[in-house]
């Protein structure tokens, strides 16, 4: 469990936070300028707040009420930033000592063997960081930040500086350390496709405030709520892998419903989540016919949300779940829709990128 209160003034700016957060992945999500990283610092011991109190597993790293705030050495906490940091002249292998050398008298996370077999880094070993390639480079950091034996990882956006290839490479290993590895996980991010994949709960900021805490499926699936502008709406649906098929294509089964996506490789039986954005949803009164989308869910209206500008968010309930669409004004009036109402939304399987699959927490 972590346990973070918060009060800071900076400049203009307040921060005011205060949340409780289970075992798993925490994002920190916002956009910028929301207080993720100040946030994340806190924790760190790198900022000393006006105010503040940060419990991880029950022990108190800071208490300004009790005049505690312990310096980042003293935390016991693993740190990855969005450069891998890592020591230039010495190989990977020793980077990676270094982490186990530095918390010694602290009991370890995982061996050193499972956390390279785990981040795929066993071909790297001898190498030096100037000879890897920004993916590589982050996966020895997060490495060296498990071997330092800590009792919370903390990670500021450590996918901001790398390519779509690199990120897709990336998160994968962070969904193996989420679900192997018994260790909390703190992680700052913008992007909903990645906080969609990774996390167990999400803490939602907006300028310093908190707005909300909770499952990904319920913070990205508020209507409400959009740190990041209408585009990045969404919603986050459960699913197994039912099939799949010589075209290509994989076919999953969602709360009974089938959905088509292209081909994922994990074994039939898997459980994935993965995101649909609310500007890939078209809503339809009737049954579609005829038509190049094989995505077809019913539903009915729960919720109508006029934006200031033409667009408008329908929020759904369907047998896969909450679903978004982000349609016109102009739509919404001209197809009557009501809360209540009954409806379809249709998705084109292409529409639906492999970056917005990932496994969920067990």
């Amino acid at each position: 469990m972590i346990d973070v209160t918060l009060r800071h003034q900076f400049g203009e700016t307040n921060l005011d936070v205060r949340f409780d957060a289970p075992a798993g992945l925490t994002v920190l999500y916002g956009a910028s300028g929301s207080g993720k990283t100040s946030v994340i610092n806190a924790v760190a011991g790198l900022l000393h707040p006006d105010q503040g109190r940060v419990v991880v597993g029950g022990n108190v790293l800071g208490d300004t009420a009790q005049n505690i705030w312990l310096p980042p050495h003293k935390r016991g906490l693993g740190y990855v930033f969005q450069e891998a940091r890592l020591f230039p002249h010495l190989t990977v292998r020793q980077n990676l000592a270094f982490g186990e050398w530095f918390a010694r008298a602290r009991a370890p996370v995982a061996s050193f063997d499972h956390v390279v077999e785990m981040l795929g880094i066993g071909p790297l070993l001898s190498r030096r960081p100037g000879t890897l390639s920004g993916g590589e480079k982050q996966r020895v950091a997060i490495g060296r930040a498990l071997l330092a034996r800590p009792r919370l990882l903390l990670a500021d956006e450590p996918l901001a500086a790398l390519d779509e290839a690199r990120k897709a490479e990336i998160l994968p290993y962070f969904e193996r350390l989420r679900d192997e590895v018994a260790l909390p996980i703190l992680y700052v991010c913008h992007a909903p496709a990645e906080v969609a994949r990774l996390a167990t709960t999400v803490v939602a900021l907006d300028h310093g405030k908190l707005m909300r805490v909770g499952p990904a499926e319920d913070v990205l699936g508020d209507p409400s709520f959009s740190p990041q502008g209408p585009r990045a709406v969404g919603a986050v649906l459960h699913a197994t892998i039912a099939r799949h098929h010589d075209d290509g294509l994989t076919e999953l089964n969602a709360g009974g419903v089938s959905l088509f996506v292209p081909h994922i490789p994990h074994p039939v039986g898997q459980n994935l989540r993965l995101r649909i954005a609310a500007q890939d949803v078209i809503l339809a009164r009737d049954v579609p016919k005829e038509m190049s989308a094989l995505n077809v869910m019913p539903g009915h209206v729960n919720d109508i949300r006029l934006g200031d500008g033409p667009g408008a968010i329908v929020a759904l309930t369907t047998p896969a779940g909450k679903v978004l669409a982000r349609v016109t004004r102009r739509s919404a009036l001209a197809m009557g829709l009501a809360v209540g109402q009954p409806i379809f939304a249709i998705v084109k399987t292409v529409a639906i990128a492999p970056q917005d699959i990932g496994g969920p927490r067990a």
